[in-house]
């Protein structure tokens, strides 16, 4: 392997990297709209009767991480600041995800997936 082809072997890596990221952003902004739709379709009494922060709470902080990831989730290069916020948004949306929707939704009789 001469000089030239490690070059272009290397550009290629970086270039696999630009676009797992971007559609890791991608599928981080379609989580965030998923969980932003589920959050609003909610009674706003589930949220408290499983002891988490109330409706509007969820809706607004998933609303907001969800126009952060949307607007710079794709992005490339956008900095460290921009990076640590979509982090932040992300992991907000996670933490919907994982812990209060399988409550809220148990709380209201509701399953995603039924059994046969």
């Amino acid at each position: 392997m001469d000089f030239v082809s490690a070059v272009d072997f290397v550009g290629s890596l970086g270039l696999a990297q630009v676009y797992v990221i971007r559609t890791l952003g991608i599928v981080a902004g379609l989580a965030g709209i998923v969980t932003v739709v589920h959050a609003a379709l909610q009674r706003p009494d589930a949220f408290t009767a499983v002891d988490r922060q109330t409706k509007g709470f969820w809706v607004g902080i998933l609303a907001l991480s969800t126009l952060f990831l949307a607007l710079f989730g794709v992005a490339a290069g956008g900095g460290p600041i921009i990076g640590m916020i979509c982090l932040l948004g992300l992991v907000a949306v996670i933490v919907y995800l994982v812990d209060v929707r399988p409550k809220v939704d148990e709380v209201q009789g509701k399953r995603w997936f039924r059994k046969l």
